[in-house]
């Protein structure tokens, strides 16, 4: 539980009228100068800044007196009593009533710890706990919203008898202000005479920032830091300050935390988290069905630490639906460890989802559950939530129903040991599975993939990359891992599951977090259908499109040179997926309804849908809360947005990783595709790593290259050269940033030339001394 407030200290009764400030008018008012004491009572309970002006008003001091007050002031200044803005007053090493802090992290229960993102006084900025409770105004639900990172106007007040945490100030929410999109940190160049300067690590971010002496703290030349932005001087010149050493940026075993850092990616488990997962008890059968007997298997990849699903499928009997199957998907029971408001719920919402790097994870759940109570062990006790399906021949679903049971997994298998087993290479282990469990698994796969082709998902042939590293944590080799129908049943197995999961909520009426896909956009699509035209295919103009109008487009460019670069611009031309509360669909699986239900213990959204069910269905303890409905809008943006932050720091990891690999390979040649087109240049990814790089419009030639959007190709005016989406093409490396992960290429390859004839709309570039000038 979080601490109550601290009560404040009383304001003093006003003898007099009403101060600007708003602070309590002090004894003495009416002429005669202040004590020290009553100075100092008059800034601390004054809500807004405090300065001569307010001091002497709220006091009656004029005339010659103003001098008197000036030199009390200044006196206490100088013995430390107080610390002076340009406009304003405030207690040495105090803070104002109202002001911006930063939170920074949770103390041993858990609570959220606060610094002040202003701190002008020399020494450490003190440590603030934020209080747990509703804020006046649009409300504030500190424990629901509030997460390491934010950044909050809070009403301050001071502890007067510091509790056992030694805090001095408790924070009252005001307001949570918008979160920035990501931590500054930068790479630190020092000056010979101290302070120095901090070099992005973006990208997109082009200018360096300047530290003052003794603003550098104990970081050295050369290391990863994350900073801080203030405002100094007369001119309020933006300079860096310090907060944190991250270590070498060169170091590929470091490479993770860049992105954990930059993203504010919560990696460390409160101790009060800790201990409570630790005083976790094993569930046990009482209130449960028994599925010990169903020989419920997993299959995951072979370096899986966790295992939170398995599946079991056998012919239905029932003689009323021949050529059936009955499929059960067992899922870790999560939410019956995981119960809400809990210190593992608030910080398992605060993550919303596990983040997945090449060298190590950083879990939503401590390991005491995802690797031991929620993992579905071979052998083991295990409780779970599990799904009974009855599909007829066709694969259409008859019924379902929801069971809070026990299992005890029958075997542990890798994706590439039940595809051995199945293509008759069975392993030892797999081999006595083969007829009475693998066997039927593929046969009802057989009968939902029918299905599913008939239901005409979104078919995207977009392969994807992995990272392989070595004994020391660096890259050895990126490889692109066979898709297998082990994958495939897997996925589709889920997707059943899923969507029982939602349909089962809206019959019982029960509030949903569906995962939810939005059709294209009319731009998007409109875009597309120009591209389209250049290569002489068309997309449908109905006014209800579905994947199966992508799929006919898919198809046919199969047979063509440019599949990859048709692959490539459909997929960008879909909206993104997300969790909603109001239901429009999954457009790529084509499906009406949708909910994460497969995977609570690395996505908070399954951990929600599975409450939600245990409260539907009466299952017993660990339903969804009533605190927690009006809420669910809020909780699915927050996860949302933290499901595309885990994206961004994923992807920006592996860029940095290998482009850390590809640093000593500076002038060497590669194969690649073009990949992005624009204004000021080209994006081409290597066949060998799939890593993409630039090329610069300024290196292509002497020729003016104009961009044609509707083509995605830049074209040079006078020869007709052309460069185009999807053109293969040979480049040399000409630099590598490991820090950035930024690869920057010379072109090898001529463009095509001839093959674009639609009209230039967009501004000219054009070249002289070899560097574009807008005309």
């Amino acid at each position: 539980m979080a601490r109550k407030p601290t009560p404040r200290t009383p304001k003093a009764k006003r003898n007099g009228p009403k101060q600007r400030g708003g602070g309590a008018a002090p004894r003495g008012i009416g002429g005669a100068m202040p004590t020290r004491e009553e100075v100092m009572e008059f800034i601390r309970t004054s809500p807004g800044k405090v300065g001569k002006r307010e001091i002497a008003r709220a006091f009656g001091i004029k005339g010659p007196q103003r001098l008197d007050l000036n030199r009390l002031l200044a006196e206490m200044s100088d013995e430390g009593e107080l610390s002076s803005g340009r406009k304003h007053l405030r207690p040495k090493g105090g803070l104002p009533t109202v002001t911006v802090i930063e939170i920074v992290g949770r103390d041993d229960d858990g609570d959220l710890i606060a610094k002040p993102v202003v701190w002008e006084d020399e020494g450490e900025r003190p440590s603030i706990l934020l209080v747990a409770a509703h804020a006046r105004g649009p409300e504030i639900d500190v424990e629901a919203s509030i997460g390491v990172g934010d950044r909050v106007l809070s009403r301050i007040s001071e502890i007067r008898e510091p509790e056992e945490g030694g805090y001095r100030f408790e924070a009252h929410p005001i307001k949570k202000l918008p979160r920035e999109k990501r931590r500054l940190v930068g790479v630190f160049r020092a000056s010979e005479n101290g302070g120095g300067n901090i070099e992005p690590i973006d990208r997109k971010q082009l200018r360096s920032w300047s530290i003052a002496k003794g603003d550098e703290g104990p970081a050295k030349d050369g290391d990863l830091v994350r900073f801080d932005l203030g405002r100094k001087g007369r001119l309020h010149v933006p300079q860096a300050r310090i907060l944190e050493t991250l270590g070498s940026p060169d170091d590929q075993r470091q490479i993770s935390f860049i992105a954990v850092h930059t993203h504010g990616i919560p990696d460390d488990f409160p101790e009060g988290v800790i201990s409570e997962s630790k005083a976790l008890e094993e569930a046990t059968l009482a209130g449960r069905t028994d599925l010990r007997d169903i020989p419920l298997i997993t299959i995951d990849p072979p370096d899986a630490r966790d295992h939170d699903d398995a599946v079991y499928a056998e012919p239905d009997s029932d003689p009323a639906n021949p050529g059936g199957f009955i499929v059960y998907v067992a899922i870790a029971d999560v939410s019956y460890f995981v119960r809400p408001g809990s210190r593992l719920d608030r910080e398992a919402q605060l993550r919303g989802n596990s983040v997945y790097f090449p060298d190590r994870v950083v879990p939503m759940l401590p390991e005491r559950i995802s690797n031991d109570l929620c993992s579905l062990r071979e052998g083991e006790n295990r409780a779970c939530l599990a799904v009974r399906m009855v599909f007829d021949k066709d694969g259409a679903k008859r019924s379902h129903t929801f069971m809070r049971g026990l299992m005890r997994s029958a075997a542990k298998l890798s994706y590439q040991e039940a595809q051995a087993a199945i293509d008759g290479n069975p392993s030892d282990k797999a081999g006595p599975l083969l007829e009475g469990i693998l066997r039927p698994l593929w046969d009802a796969y057989a009968v939902l993939a029918a299905a599913r082709d008939k239901r005409g998902p979104l078919d995207l042939d977009l392969p994807e990359r992995k990272i392989v590293l070595d004994e020391t944590g660096r890259v050895a080799d990126v490889v692109t891992p066979e898709r297998l129908a082990a994958h495939r049943l897997i996925e589709e197995f889920m997707i059943q599951a899923n969507v029982a999961a939602a349909e089962m909520l809206e019959q019982k009426k029960t509030p949903v977090v569906y995962r939810i896909h939005d059709q294209p956009s009319k731009e998007k699509l409109a875009s597309l259908r120009d591209f389209l035209d250049t290569i002489g295919m068309k997309l449908p103009q109905a006014s209800n499109l579905r994947a199966s109008h992508f799929n006919g487009i898919l198809k046919h460019a199969k047979e063509m040179p440019v599949s990859d670069l048709v692959n490539e611009v459909v997929l960008r031309s879909q909206s993104q997926a997300e969790y909603n509360i109001e239901n429009v669909g999954h457009f790529g699986l084509n499906l009406r309804r949708y909910a994460h239900f497969t995977s609570p213990i690395r996505r908070y959204a399954d951990l929600l849908v599975h409450r939600a069910l245990v409260k539907a269905i009466k299952l017993g303890e660990g339903g969804l809360d009533d605190s927690e409905v009006p809420r669910l809008r809020e909780i699915a943006q927050q996860i949302s947005e933290a499901e595309r932050r885990a994206m961004a720091a994923e992807r920006e990891t592996i860029d940095r990783l290998i482009a850390s690999h590809l640093a000593d390979r500076i002038g060497a040649k590669f194969a690649g595709r073009i990949a992005g087109v624009t204004r000021s240049g080209l994006f081409v990814r290597l066949t060998e790593t799939g890593a993409d790089g630039f090329v610069p419009v300024s290196s292509l030639g002497t020729d003016f290259f104009n961009h044609v959007e509707a083509e995605h190709a830049l074209v040079g005016k006078r020869s007709g050269e052309t460069y185009r989406l999807g053109d293969n093409v040979e480049v040399r490396l000409v630099e590598a940033i490991p820090s950035a992960g930024a690869l920057r290429f010379e072109m090898l390859t001529e463009g095509k030339r001839g093959r674009v004839a639609a009209p230039y709309a967009g501004p000219q570039l054009k070249m002289r001394r070899g560097k574009p000038r807008r005309r």
